[in-house]
């Protein structure tokens, strides 16, 4: 491998004039020499300002290439139509409103060149406040949204563990679902070539399926936190629910993709000790996974105490059991929330609360939105 080998650099883009300018900026200040890559920018048929601030930097910049995709169907399709015309050996893969560091580059190349069987080097994601008053984005932050270490039980830098030959649910879209996400990961051309791969159409869990793809043909996967972007998170709630949403709609595709045999995988959440959470299957012709966690077990505990209380003015009988199922509704609560007492501003706690409690649910909501399309069943995690 040559000192310098030539990277491009792919980011797909919609209506993005929020941050793309700063992802630039940022770019720009990435340490390796502007002969040896190019900028392949992909838009999927931004409204806003996006494409204009990108030919505005086309007329200083030459390596800035432009693809413009009108109704572009999926981030996925962006990025394909940027490998067509990409000519890197190396394919670093980042977002519009993602900030790399200065050795971002170079730190991966590093990992690549000692192993020949890496087919992907990705780094860790932090955030990047924009608005210092953003209440979404000091959530994001503390929440470390899109962090790859306390995904997997704040795994160090070394390699992925290799892809089950047969894996189980949670292997694929749950807490064992080892990848790398397109904000923050770069792949050897050639491997990818050789497999024939693309990322695929659907509207998410495209970079998922690339990282399955690529581990289950044996090849190697290296986490490099050294190599890290800081991530500019959605500015309001509604965007991050939308975000959540897709997340749990794209794990039942995988599972259809990835998983032929029935079963469902139980994960006890609740019994902590991630990423190895207790799980057991249940021999049932349903695929998919049921996480049993905080959120799940204060709604279900909840549940039975309005019932308690119900067959109490019934029955005049029940109280131990209603009281029972208030105290465990009242422990799992606590447990759900007891992180957001430590965040500031202190006086802001129903807020912080809210947002938790809503970005969950609507992780779950995805999770079972194509439940009748794929007839798996995925009840996502309490985070």
């Amino acid at each position: 491998m040559s000192a310098f080998p030539f990277v491009s650099i792919i980011i797909p883009v919609k209506n993005f004039e929020r941050t793309i300018e700063k992802s630039f900026e940022y770019l720009l200040k990435v340490d390796y020499p502007h002969d040896r890559w190019e900028w392949v920018i992909a838009d999927g048929g931004s409204m806003d300002k996006t494409v204009q601030i990108i030919k505005d930097w086309q007329k200083k910049y030459p390596f800035i290439k432009l693809v413009e995709i009108p109704n572009c169907p999926s981030p996925g399709y962006a990025r394909n139509k940027a490998l067509e015309i990409a000519k890197g050996e190396f394919l670093f893969f980042t977002d519009a409103d993602c900030a790399p560091c200065p050795d971002w580059i170079n730190e991966m190349l590093k990992h690549f060149a000692r192993d020949q069987e890496i087919v992907a080097v990705g780094g860790e994601v932090f955030t990047l406040r924009v608005d210092p008053e953003n209440l979404v984005e000091a959530w994001c932050q503390h929440f470390r949204f899109n962090m790859v270490a306390p995904r997997y039980g704040w795994i160090k830098e070394g390699y992925f563990p290799e892809f089950p030959k047969e894996p189980k649910p949670a292997d694929i879209g749950g807490h064992r679902g080892y990848f790398f996400g397109t904000c923050n990961v770069a792949y050897r051309k050639a491997v990818l070539d050789k497999l024939g791969l693309r990322f695929w159409d659907l509207p998410t869990g495209e970079d998922m399926n690339l990282s399955y793809e690529t581990r289950r043909a044996g090849y190697k996967f290296y986490f490099a936190p050294k190599a890290k972007v800081d991530h500019m998170h959605r500015a309001d709630l509604k965007s991050l629910r939308k975000v959540w949403v897709t997340y749990g709609q794209a794990h039942l595709p995988l599972i259809h993709k990835y998983i032929k045999k029935g079963g469902l995988e139980i994960i006890l959440q609740f019994l902590k000790g991630k990423p190895s959470h207790p799980s057991f299957i249940l021999p049932l012709p349903i695929r998919g996974f049921v996480y049993i966690g905080d959120f799940h077990l204060m709604h279900l505990f909840g549940f039975l105490t309005l019932v308690g209380l119900l067959l109490m003015l019934i029955t005049g009988g029940f109280k131990i059991f209603t009281l029972l199922m208030l105290f465990l509704t009242l422990y799992f609560l606590f447990q759900f929330v007891k992180w957001n007492f430590g965040m500031e501003p202190r006086n802001r706690f129903f807020t912080w609360f809210k947002m938790k409690y809503l970005t969950n649910l609507s992780f779950i909501q995805g999770g079972l939105k194509d439940f009748r399309k794929y007839k798996i069943l995925c009840i996502e995690p309490s985070f």
